[in-house]
């Protein structure tokens, strides 16, 4: 019996069989893998109708009807050569496309429905990844912990300190054994193997959060068409053969073929390094490439490659990667900070160390029975080296001390754990720097629609001429204004619809504006979105516009014959288009002035209850018109015909106001650049508290974005401190306006979701994106995306980034009292790691949104930090020179006691100040304590750690036991530090910085 065939089989094979006829002879190499390439195919499609009898083909489009259990195997992935795909699209090949059969043939061969997409079945999606290959790239392994070590030991001092243990051990063996002659090189060894653990452990965590926050920046979510259902799947699950929406702000998650749509143009700078950007279309160019932008226009695209195997899938996955290695603002002036302060501890470590020196040959320094330790000629060689290396050590320990390297630690430390915490707060940060910059942020421009406002719109009124309808419009107005209505909501859309098996709710795709008024027309006016497309031809699609706020249809109607124009848009625009408008009964009237002042009326109306009102209009023409010379390959912008109008709702935020008022609260300026109506947006930000009732619109509080287009360079920069509410803005206005606020000082957060967003958030000191409404080009521009879309989000960061600020004043003023008096390895331990873990990891306090932003010129150190920090380094050194010169006499001890006396209590001197430290102008210390479980065990853990090293390791740390008189002793004198930082908190302090006061 012979075997039924598929007369578009038949066309193929045809089709493929006259290339090989007029192949010449001798082939070249390329047409030599092109013929491989079409034999493959030429004997899949030869052999397909047999082995897939339950798949009718078709050449344009395939079947989605499922696989039998036993067809897997035959699915034709493996038939054919995937790299001469590749290569077409690589090449932009025109030539070889044709010779595939167009983009049908190719979709045909991935066995894809060019309107329905592939099945979504599990085991076609995993046979595909399986034979064609993922959407995913080769990471380089990630750096592991030991990767960190190696790096700790660049730094100088560490180097130095090594030598200087090095030789310790090997005299002191040699002089006193290995018993005992290892103590003070094992000592300076153990603290500097501390510090480099507690160095890689603390670079290892913050590489991992930066693996994660790459990952998470990379997850693309992409719009897809699987089983004729549009859905949005992760970037990673795209695979080949899938249908893929792209709309303005998307970035192209693989390489692959233009299938439909209108306008396209995308950027592919990444690649070319040409700023313009490229028209794509069915005949002339429709290769696209991962890693470009849609510019404008929308279409569907066919996935030909993924993962590896794209153009530039590296580009691009290397342009979203973090970057651990980052050093932002803050750690610059910190390091500078450094820099001086190790200067001046260099120069006393070497003075200290030519005194020394002096002393020792010049026979001052003694042994413990009074015999100078330097004999001249007679002097030992061990013993002369010993005394060296502990001249050496010690000079280079007060070199150590000096200098504060805990300081850019407790940055990372302090922006790492920050990062992780606003990261559970819905905000997760692109760049270092704008952590801490949020903090200085002193105005704030924020979006309305999804920030401010749910972005769940609700139609709430629905107006034909000039009568409001209530439910079931199509039962009370006439059929030709319903078929209209239909062909304006159902074709002049982003969106889709899709309608499950019968007695299922019908699911709606697109932004939520377009979802919202696709379900209203489905719902009341009974529409069916693929009887409208059957029933009209698209001709030309002009896409929604930012700056004209509208987009537009030119459709043909095939029972008509009639070109018509549909507009929808915001309603004022739409309104100065139209000349007549449409009555309930389907006639239609002129639109003279007094009817116009009536629509904006109703519009304004709308608007005063926060609605955002949406136009309807059209224009008709008939072949007479066409034939008569009128372009109807072009919109039609006038004399059109008003169809209706809708009022959508958009609930504020419940949580929104509260925010906004501790954004003011804390200093900061809310200013709301919306591209709505002025009155919906007045109406919207007297609801969020950014204005007062009483401000009107007439108000210089309230203005439109044209207006202030329009002032002069003086007049914008005198009004803009004064503006909250910016309407029907551009992004130009909005990019305006961050100018203007910068040239006056202003530090400025701006929040963004589109792409025309993305020159207002590069220009901003914080750029803000919003994570589910926002395009990849705006995410890509932003150096924070907020996760959730919400202004309290917003708060947030503001918060933290005010937190790693003061977080940082806390240690510095912590060091620099440890800085003054400091002669000990295991304090600077203390002070650089240990310290930079307790402090740099406080969480926000409800005071620090009620300050007002830190300026950009405001000294870190301020005439505050200076009090608390000359005080308690003042009382400490008070307390260490009394015990050095009078401990023996005033508690009846010996020499070896005295300086464990001096140590330990030199130790609790710096774990008292931390609890000083923890706040810098609040005089009770201990507020909220018990929330930072960080704190408490690191000092719980210090303490412990120095009760050991005093009565059990008192020979390694040349120590000697206490008793419980001298450990209270020890608390006592220290403990008196709480009552004296609280009563120095008294002492007022000048606004004006200590070096400006210095220099009178």
């Amino acid at each position: 019996m012979a075997a039924p065939t598929d007369p578009s089989c038949s066309e193929d094979n045809a089709h493929v069989g006259t290339f090989f006829l007029t192949m010449p002879t001798t082939p070249t190499k390329s047409q030599q893998r092109w013929r491989l390439a079409f034999t493959a195919i030429y004997i899949s499609r030869i052999f397909s109708p047999l082995l897939m009898m339950s798949w009718p083909r078709k050449k344009t489009s395939s079947s989605l009807k499922p696989y039998d259990d036993g067809e897997q195997e035959h699915v034709p992935f493996s038939n054919f050569d995937h790299k001469s795909f590749i290569d077409m699209v690589k090449e932009k090949n025109l030539e070889s496309l044709r010779v595939f059969g167009g983009v049908e043939g190719v979709a045909a061969a991935f066995k894809t429905d060019a309107k329905n997409g592939i099945r979504g079945h599990a085991d076609d999606l995993n046979l595909r990844r399986h034979v064609i290959g993922s959407n995913t790239y080769k990471k380089p392994p990630a750096k592991g912990f030991f990767h960190f070590v190696p790096e700790g030991f660049k730094d100088t001092t560490i180097l130095i300190l090594c030598a200087c243990a090095t030789l310790s051990l090997v005299f002191g063996i040699e002089q006193h054994g290995l018993k005992e002659g290892w103590y003070d090189g094992g000592s300076i060894l153990l603290a500097v193997f501390l510090v480099i653990v507690v160095f890689a452990v603390s670079n290892f965590k913050q590489s991992r959060q930066f693996e994660k926050l790459s990952h998470e920046s990379s997850n693309i979510n992409v719009d897809i068409i699987r089983d004729g259902r549009r859905q949005q799947i992760s970037i990673f699950d795209i695979v080949v053969g899938d249908v893929v929406c792209l709309k303005i702000g998307d970035q192209i998650p693989s390489d692959g073929l233009f299938l439909n749509g209108h306008s396209l143009q995308v950027d592919e700078s990444t690649m070319t390094g040409e700023s313009d950007p490229v028209d794509v279309d069915a005949s002339q160019n429709p290769f696209l490439f991962s890693g470009a932008k849609v510019t404008d226009g929308f279409a569907r695209m066919l996935v030909t490659s993924v993962g590896m195997n794209t153009t530039t899938w590296g580009e691009m996955m290397s342009s979203i990667t973090q970057d651990s290695d980052e050093q932002t603002p803050l750690q610059a002036r910190l390091n500078m900070l450094t820099s001086y302060i190790g200067k001046v501890g260099l120069a006393i470590a070497l003075l200290v160390l030519v005194v020394m020196l002096i002393r020792y040959f010049t026979g001052h320094i003694k042994e413990e029975d009074g015999i100078s330790k330097y004999k001249g000629h007679s002097t030992k060689f061990n013993d002369l080296m010993n005394a060296l290396v502990s001249i050496i050590s010690a000079a280079v320990t007060i070199a150590v001390v000096a200098i504060p390297e805990g300081l850019p630690l407790a940055v990372t430390l302090s922006l790492a754990y920050s990062m992780k915490k606003m990261m559970a707060d819905n905000a997760m940060v692109r760049k270092l720097a704008s952590c801490e910059t949020m903090g200085s942020a002193t105005t704030i421009c924020t979006d309305k629609t999804g920030t401010l406002t749910l972005n769940q719109m609700k139609v709430i009124e629905f107006w034909i001429g000039e009568e409001a309808k209530d439910n079931h419009a199509a039962f009370v107005i006439a059929p030709n204004l319903v078929d209209l209505l239909r062909q304006g909501v159902g074709l002049n859309t982003t969106g889709s619809v899709y309608r499950p098996a019968s007695g299922m709710e019908p699911e709606v795709s697109g932004s939520p504006t377009e979802k919202e008024i696709l379900s209203w027309a489905v719902s009341e006016l009974g529409m069916d979105m693929d009887e409208v497309k059957q029933s009209c031809r698209i001709l030309h699609v002009e896409a929604f516009n930012s700056e004209k706020k509208r987009s537009g249809v030119l459709i043909k109607t095939m029972a008509k014959r009639t070109i018509d124009t549909h507009w929808k848009g915001a309603a004022e625009m739409i309104l100065g288009m139209c000349s007549n408008y449409y009555e309930r009964n389907g006639t239609t009237k002129t639109m003279d002035e007094s009817e116009r002042m009536k629509f904006k009326q109703i519009i304004e109306g709308m608007a005063a209850k926060s609605l955002r009102c949406i136009a309807f209009a059209q224009k008709s023409m008939s072949e007479v018109e066409i034939e008569g010379g009128l372009d109807y390959h072009r919109l039609q912008e006038d004399s059109l015909t008003l169809l209706g109008l809708v009022g959508l709702k958009d609930p504020c935020r419940p949580e929104v106001k509260t925010a906004v008022k501790a954004c003011r609260d804390a200093g900061v300026n809310i200013k709301m650049v919306t591209g709505d109506n002025i009155f919906t947006a007045r109406a919207i930000a007297i609801e969020c508290g950014i204005l007062e009732p009483d401000e009107k619109v007439n108000n210089e509080a309230v203005v439109e974005g044209i207006e202030f287009r329009s002032y002069s360079a003086e007049e914008r920069m005198e009004k803009i401190d004064k503006i909250k509410v910016m309407a029907r803005s551009s992004p130009i206005d909005k990019l305006l306006m961050v100018q203007s606020l910068k040239q006056k000082g202003h530090v400025v957060a701006v929040t963004g979701d589109g792409t025309n967003d993305a020159p207002a958030l590069k220009e901003a000191d914080i750029g803000l994106s919003m994570g589910i409404q926002g395009t990849e080009v705006a995410k890509e521009s932003s150096d924070i995306v907020i996760l959730d879309d919400n202004f309290a989000s917003v708060a947030t960061v503001l918060r933290w980034g005010r937190c790693v600020y003061n977080n940082i004043q806390k240690l510095v003023q912590f060091q620099l009292t440890v800085n003054i008096a400091a002669l000990m390895l295991w304090v600077n331990l203390i002070m650089d790691t240990l310290g930079a873990l307790a402090l740099a990891t406080e969480q926000p306090t409800k005071e620090l949104m009620e300050k007002p932003p830190v300026d950009r010129t405001e000294p870190l150190i301020t005439n505050i930090m200076w009090r608390n920090l000359i005080t308690q380094a003042l009382y400490q050194v008070t307390i260490l020179l009394t015990l050095e010169f009078k401990g023996k006499s005033i508690f009846n001890i010996n020499e070896k006691i005295k300086d464990t006396l001096i140590f330990n209590t030199f130790v609790f001197c710096q774990v008292f100040n931390e609890f000083n430290a923890r706040k810098l102008e609040k005089k009770n210390i201990f507020e909220e304590i018990h929330r930072n479980r960080l704190f408490l065990g690191i000092v719980g853990m210090t303490v412990v750690l120095q009760v050991l090293m005093v009565e059990f390791l008192k020979r390694f740390a040349n120590t000697e036991q206490l008793n419980l008189g001298q450990w209270l002793v020890c608390i006592g004198i220290k403990a008196l530090s709480w009552p004296i930082a609280f009563l120095v908190k008294f002492i007022p302090v000048s606004d004006k910085p200590l070096v400006s006061l210095l220099r009178r």
